[in-house]
């Protein structure tokens, strides 16, 4: 699988690099069903597999594809305080990014992997490799609901550290989500609404009392999910011009984003 730690300039352009990275596939996918030449020939190396990681600067909040926006944001909180919004192309309801809040996505090949056409396995699959990567100094991780990971400590209830989606195409899919390891958990409550839909290990905890900040450092996440999908060769060139695109026509724009 390729590796890319890259954190693009602004948070629209991080959005649109998922996606690119998912498009760029997908066009290796459809070459090779028509018969035609790739149009990325170092790509098939891989299947066009990627692990991407990265991490915001500032913080912004991610709408699901269905979020509704006036629930799911406290839009006046984050409009006072100049925090964006934005909305992701995959599921799941929304999530707040910043500094301390390690982004990872994965693109996975139908092709190499053909069981996680089965969208249960493909949740299976990739919970059960986060959560036996980061499973490391002593740490008990969990999977609860569909895809949230759990910290869980002695004499407490389990609290979601990762909550995770996915995009699926016909050759590949895009499965991303957040690790947060010393994110300011007080932006949570202040720029997040309540969730349409709780899990029920949630038993409905206010958000203070349900997330945490799961007690790995960073470079030690980095090496263990570069490990865990095998992630050693470095992706050559990034889909900039798919980005641009991308940003242009879809996460730049408030029909976009407010459109729920």
């Amino acid at each position: 699988m390729f590796f890319l730690n890259h954190t693009a300039a602004t948070p629209e352009e991080n959005l649109a690099l998922d996606e690119a990275l998912l498009d760029q596939a997908e066009e290796l996918f459809a070459a090779r069903e028509a018969g035609e030449p790739d149009p990325t020939p170092w790509l098939t190396e891989h299947d066009g597999e990627v692990l991407r990681l990265w991490e915001a600067p500032t913080p912004f909040v991610v709408l699901g594809s269905s979020s509704k926006f006036q629930h799911e944001a406290n839009v006046t909180a984050c409009r006072d305080d100049g925090v964006p919004i934005l909305r992701r192309a995959s599921g799941g309801a929304a999530i707040i990014t910043g500094p301390g809040c390690l982004m990872y996505g994965v693109v996975l090949s139908y092709h190499a992997r053909p069981e996680l056409r089965d969208l249960d396995a493909a949740h299976r699959f990739m919970m059960l490799t986060l959560s036996t990567a980061l499973s490391i100094d002593g740490l008990t991780i969990s999977v609860h609901g569909i895809c949230d990971l759990v910290h869980s400590v002695s004499g407490h209830d389990g609290r979601k550290f990762s909550g995770n989606a996915l995009r699926c195409k016909r050759g590949h899919l895009l499965y991303h989500g957040t690790l947060l390891y010393d994110y300011a958990l007080p932006n949570i409550a202040r720029y997040l609404g309540t969730p349409a839909r709780m899990p029920e290990y949630r038993a409905g905890r206010a958000h203070e009392s349900f997330v945490t900040n799961l007690p790995l450092p960073r470079e030690k996440m980095v090496h263990a999910l570069r490990q865990a999908f095998n992630a050693q060769t470095e992706l050559p060139e990034l889909p900039l011009t798919r980005m641009e695109q991308l940003v242009k026509e879809k996460y730049s724009l408030a029909s976009w984003t407010e459109r729920f």
